[in-house]
Order: structure tokens, then sequence, then C-alpha cells
């Protein structure tokens, strides 16, 4: 991949460009760099601090050109989210593409140290907005929510780290 500014790359077609979906989120982890974006990389542990939501490598390693799913449930309402990994610069960057049919577009999970070992964590996605001119229309509202959640979720993915509990 070329980055999100940058064509398809490996076979994921549009899923490889930006959408107009765009969120940030991002978080101050009391742990030096590596140890932080270890943590990050292990995939299965994402299930311990995205809320219902079950995460696996279903092919590879978990580095880069591993498939990895995440299954988020909530009562009766199931979303699978694919992603391929498409570059990993460890320990500062993951870049991945959400491949699979409703989410798609680039993502990627930033850490840069900071003095007294601490580590500044960015993730930014870009995604599809299914169901055309409606998706655009919704997204304001859903935008908000998204934000929420995914700045919650890396609050806790910095607290297991800090309490050791991710390794």
């Amino acid at each position: 991949m070329t980055g999100p500014e940058g064509g398809p790359a490996g076979g994921l077609g549009g899923a490889a460009r930006p959408g107009i979906g765009e969120f940030t989120a991002t978080v101050i982890v009391n742990a030096p760099a590596p140890r932080v974006f270890a943590a990050f990389m292990n995939w299965e542990k994402q299930s311990e601090w995205i809320p219902f939501t079950r995460v696996r490598v279903v092919d590879g390693d978990g580095g880069e050109g591993s498939l990895v799913e995440a299954v988020t449930a909530l009562g009766p309402a199931v979303i699978r989210d694919e992603l391929r990994v498409v570059k990993v610069n460890a320990p500062y960057e993951v870049r991945v593409v959400h491949c699979g049919k409703v989410l798609r577009g680039p993502g990627s999970m930033r850490c840069t140290a900071m003095s007294g070992d601490r580590t500044q964590v960015v993730l930014h996605e870009w995604f599809h907005l299914p169901a055309g001119p409606v998706g655009k229309i919704a997204w304001p509202v859903l935008w908000p929510g998204s934000k929420i959640g995914f700045t919650g979720a890396l609050k806790k993915f910095g607290r297991l780290v800090e309490q050791g509990r991710i390794p």
C-alpha cells in the first residue's frame, strides 16, 4: 500500500482508497513505544478492549499480509470486519485495509515515543460509507459515536498496557 493517500495495493482495489468517513482517536499511554506497539499487534487481545468484539487472525502470523477478523455483536446485530495488514513498521506504525463487505477503507495506528517512557497512540480510519447518499447523510450523526467509541476503547487499551495485562 502506498499509504492512505495512495492507490490500491495488494489486490485490495477500491478498499485501499480512503473513504469519506474519517476519524481519529488519540491516547497517551504510560509505557514505552515498543511495549505499546507489541500490545496493539496482539490481535486476539484486542477483544479485551474493543467492546462487544472478538478479534482473531484468520490467515498469517498477524504481521504483513495477514488477514484479521473482528466480529462485533450487540444483541442480534452482528458486524464482521475483515482487515488485511498491509504494512508493519515496528514499533511505530501498522497500516491495514478494511476489506470486508460492509467495512471498507484504510486505517493506521501510530506510536510516537514521548519523554518519560510515554507513548502517544493515534488511530486513524478512512471508512467508505455504505448505502451511497444515505450513508453520506447519516455520517454526521454516526461519526461522534464512532469517535467516542474508539477513543474509549483506546483509553481502555492504554490502561491494560499500563497495568501489564496486555503484554
